[in-house]
């Protein structure tokens, strides 16, 4: 009996993995015949009545998934912008053209994380086999927008010194017409405008892939201090890691290293992984960005005498967040400092848990984070990972899960007044953490403080908390259209929409509607502060903490 349980249980295994072989070997021939006609698909001239088809498909699923449609554009106006596209749309275009006469409707949804992705043509395996032996050494820049410039925010490695260079052209383009032309396709949350500047000049590179294509190669004329020059960037092969030179040099200190006993290079052995263990136990605790080489998130102290504290967050999505916190506040209140202040510039959100542990340690009284969420299905997970653009991969474990996912939706769901509600852990109450700072909080902020970032915003103005400094945010003050997605792909030109799927915002509300976290004092940094490695936001600060001494 017992053996044959076993060959029955060996059978089923066999079964199994020659499913799984199938599985893989079918995909590797679908890809491969999908590539084709996938790049023929987002390269042709697509037809007036397959653009039309994809205006509407857009637009019911919209309809159907966005708990908040209406919000801030009115359903006639909106039904009358879409119409008009149609009606506008006489003659062929590529996706990437449709794209931009898209998004140009679809930013008066009025909501930052609804966005529309052109497709671009894809690889097949040699290709993005030796794709992955290049680097484009562009990816070193990142942008600002200011005072009306375009400007070098931060460059990486030999690039170092073009830090605050501006730009002039890009491949012989005015960078204030790009800026003028992708503005026009950007969504924020509600009537907010601080977060077109900002998000065009931040995210520049991208937006100039998606408004070009893919590129190898471009060229910026550059003006740093008094000097005008060209600068060219292109892909190119990556260093190996040790040349012949270098090679040569570890060869004669070979010879000239003392040798080590056994005991010493197990010794030495072991601290090294001791140290690697460490780095690792950093990178995870601080949020670590391998392409940025910063951490996601710091404490130092600032000011004349260094009493003052602060904590730059640039991310809430990176990294095991509960260790920094714990080790932050736990140093804070050892040293008594009497004044926090938390740098949410540039910070487009992330997890909802993190801001809710953050916020544990701002307060002294129980509270809860966010609202039950409005959503417009009662298995939002599930249908964000069944989604069109989704993988088969994916789809097929997302079935295999769905036992357990269903439940546990239809658990965190609810229904009042004829209105879905979805329950995250953050629309549960909490107590404050012992640890919680008791001193002044300042709070930087800018129009790229969105998602999470202005939810926790909300938080600390709605309770009196902090006072705030900088820009107005980018992200709305009464809640934005987040949490889970699905990212439609349309049937003809392939153009990706990413949908929100829940309505999340705090108790605390303002009014008018539709804008952002208003800073107690506004101050605008300049070009010119830049250039004088000025910081005018947290300069305003320590003054004020020093006037108050």
């Amino acid at each position: 009996m017992g053996k044959a349980l076993f060959l029955i249980h060996q059978f089923k295994v066999i079964k199994m993995k020659k499913f799984l072989f199938l599985l893989s070997i079918s995909i590797i021939v679908s890809s491969c015949g999908s590539i084709e006609s996938y790049n023929e698909a987002v390269t042709k001239m697509h037809p007036v009545e397959d653009l039309r088809e994809d205006v509407d498909k857009v637009y019911k699923q919209l309809q159907r998934l966005h708990p908040r449609l209406y919000q801030f554009t009115p359903k006639e106006t909106l039904d009358f912008k879409f119409d008009s596209l149609k009606t506008a749309i006489t003659s062929p275009m590529t996706s990437r053209t449709f794209h931009k006469e898209l998004a140009k409707v679809t930013k008066f949804v009025g909501q930052g994380h609804m966005s529309l992705s052109p497709p671009s043509t894809k690889f097949n395996r040699k290709q993005r086999k030796a794709r992955r032996k290049t680097k484009f050494e562009v990816s070193n820049l990142d942008f600002e927008y200011l005072d009306k410039k375009l400007i070098i925010r931060n460059a990486r490695g030999k690039d170092s010194v073009l830090i605050n260079a501006e730009v002039l052209e890009v491949n012989g383009q005015n960078p204030l017409d790009l800026m003028k032309k992708y503005k026009k396709t950007i969504a924020s949350d509600g009537y907010n405008t601080t977060f077109h500047d900002r998000v065009a000049g931040y995210r520049f590179l991208g937006y100039y892939i998606q408004d070009n294509g893919r590129f190898d190669s471009i060229t910026f004329k550059l003006r740093n201090t008094d000097s005008t020059f060209i600068k060219k960037y292109k892909r190119i092969a990556k260093a190996e890691k040790k040349s012949v030179v270098d090679s040569a040099k570890t060869d004669s200190l070979k010879q000239i290293k003392p040798k080590l006993t056994k005991a010493e290079r197990k010794a030495k052995k072991k601290a090294k992984k001791l140290e690697w263990k460490q780095k690792r136990k950093d990178y995870k605790k601080y949020g670590y960005n391998y392409t940025t080489k910063l951490y996601n998130r710091n404490l130092s102290f600032v000011g004349k005498d260094s009493t003052t504290a602060l904590i730059k967050i640039r991310g809430f999505g990176r990294g095991k967040y509960k260790d920094f916190y714990e080790e932050t506040f736990a140093t804070l209140d050892s040293l008594g400092t009497k004044n926090l202040v938390i740098d949410l510039r540039n910070n487009f959100g992330g997890r909802l848990n993190e801001i809710r542990w953050f916020y544990s340690y701002l307060t002294d009284k129980n509270f809860t984070l966010i609202n039950k969420s409005e959503a417009n299905s009662r298995i939002p997970i599930l249908k964000a990972l069944m989604s069109n653009s989704t993988s088969v991969v994916t789809k097929f474990f997302a079935g295999l899960a769905s036992p357990y996912l269903i439940p546990n939706n239809l658990l965190r769901s609810s229904k009042k007044d004829g209105q879905l509600y979805f329950k995250f852990k953050a629309a549960k109450e909490r107590e404050a953490n012992p640890l919680n700072f008791k001193g002044n909080i300042y709070v930087l902020i800018n129009g790229n403080s969105f998602s999470a970032s202005s939810i926790l915003s909300t938080q600390l103005q709605g309770s009196n908390r902090a006072t705030f400094v900088g820009e107005e945010t980018g992200g709305a003050y009464n809640g934005t259209v987040a949490g889970y997605y699905k990212v439609y792909e349309l049937p003809n030109t392939k153009i990706s929409a990413r949908i929100g799927l829940m309505h999340i915002d705090s108790k605390f509300k303002t009014s008018p509607d539709g804008y952002g976290i208003k800073p107690d004092v506004e101050i605008i940094p300049t070009y010119q502060d830049r250039l004088n490695n000025i910081d005018p936001e947290l300069e305003w600060v320590l003054n004020d903490i020093e006037k108050k001494k």
